[in-house]
Protein backbone atom coordinates (compact mmCIF):
# COMPACT_ATOMS: atom_id res chain seq x y z
CA UNK A 1 0.00 0.00 0.00
CA UNK A 2 1.29 3.11 -1.17
CA UNK A 3 1.49 6.77 0.99
CA UNK A 4 -1.74 7.63 -0.85
CA UNK A 5 -3.42 4.69 -0.18
CA UNK A 6 -2.68 4.73 3.58
CA UNK A 7 -3.39 8.67 3.83
CA UNK A 8 -7.20 7.62 1.83
CA UNK A 9 -7.94 4.93 4.30
CA UNK A 10 -7.55 7.52 7.34
CA UNK A 11 -9.56 10.07 5.86
CA UNK A 12 -12.06 6.99 4.64
CA UNK A 13 -11.47 5.49 8.63
CA UNK A 14 -12.75 8.70 9.95
CA UNK A 15 -16.09 9.07 8.02
CA UNK A 16 -16.77 5.45 8.42
CA UNK A 17 -16.19 5.59 12.02
CA UNK A 18 -18.42 8.42 12.67
CA UNK A 19 -21.24 6.90 10.27
CA UNK A 20 -20.58 3.20 12.14
CA UNK A 21 -21.26 5.15 15.57
CA UNK A 22 -24.53 6.50 13.75
CA UNK A 23 -26.04 2.91 12.74
CA UNK A 24 -24.99 1.31 15.95
CA UNK A 25 -27.99 0.88 18.05
CA UNK A 26 -28.40 2.40 21.54
CA UNK A 27 -26.17 4.98 23.17
CA UNK A 28 -22.54 4.41 22.92
CA UNK A 29 -20.47 5.59 25.76
CA UNK A 30 -17.24 6.28 23.79
CA UNK A 31 -14.97 8.71 22.93
CA UNK A 32 -14.35 11.12 19.50
CA UNK A 33 -10.79 9.49 19.29
CA UNK A 34 -11.86 5.48 19.76
CA UNK A 35 -14.76 6.38 17.65
CA UNK A 36 -12.10 7.43 14.66
CA UNK A 37 -9.10 4.57 15.87
CA UNK A 38 -12.43 1.95 15.13
CA UNK A 39 -13.11 3.82 12.08
CA UNK A 40 -9.56 3.32 10.74
CA UNK A 41 -9.25 0.19 11.41
CA UNK A 42 -12.22 -0.77 9.53
CA UNK A 43 -11.24 0.66 6.67
CA UNK A 44 -8.12 -0.80 6.72
CA UNK A 45 -9.79 -4.45 7.30
CA UNK A 46 -12.36 -4.50 5.22
CA UNK A 47 -10.37 -3.21 1.81
CA UNK A 48 -7.86 -6.54 3.09
CA UNK A 49 -10.88 -8.26 2.66
CA UNK A 50 -12.42 -7.10 -0.52
CA UNK A 51 -9.91 -5.37 -2.77
CA UNK A 52 -10.56 -3.31 -5.18
CA UNK A 53 -8.86 -2.85 -8.58
CA UNK A 54 -10.01 0.69 -9.25
CA UNK A 55 -9.42 2.42 -5.93
CA UNK A 56 -13.13 1.98 -5.01
CA UNK A 57 -15.95 -0.30 -4.17
CA UNK A 58 -19.29 -0.03 -3.19
CA UNK A 59 -19.07 -3.48 -1.82
CA UNK A 60 -15.87 -2.29 -0.13
CA UNK A 61 -17.39 0.56 1.34
CA UNK A 62 -20.66 -1.57 2.60
CA UNK A 63 -17.98 -4.06 4.09
CA UNK A 64 -16.22 -1.25 5.64
CA UNK A 65 -19.43 0.06 7.16
CA UNK A 66 -20.59 -3.12 9.08
CA UNK A 67 -16.80 -3.46 10.59
CA UNK A 68 -16.77 -0.19 11.76
CA UNK A 69 -20.78 -0.70 13.59
CA UNK A 70 -19.56 -3.98 14.56
CA UNK A 71 -15.95 -2.62 15.96
CA UNK A 72 -18.35 0.31 17.39
CA UNK A 73 -20.36 -1.93 19.71
CA UNK A 74 -17.64 -3.78 20.74
CA UNK A 75 -15.49 -0.87 22.03
CA UNK A 76 -19.05 0.84 23.71
CA UNK A 77 -19.18 -2.33 25.39
CA UNK A 78 -15.76 -3.32 26.62
CA UNK A 79 -15.18 0.51 27.45
CA UNK A 80 -18.37 1.74 28.78
CA UNK A 81 -18.19 -1.92 31.86
CA UNK A 82 -14.72 -0.03 32.65
CA UNK A 83 -15.84 3.49 33.01
CA UNK A 84 -18.89 1.82 35.16
CA UNK A 85 -17.10 0.14 37.62
CA UNK A 86 -14.62 3.04 38.37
Amino acid sequence: MEVSGIISAIIIGLIIGALGRLFAPGKQNISLIVTIIVGILAAFLGAWIVPSDDGFSILTLIVQLVLAVIGVIIAAQLLGRSRRRA
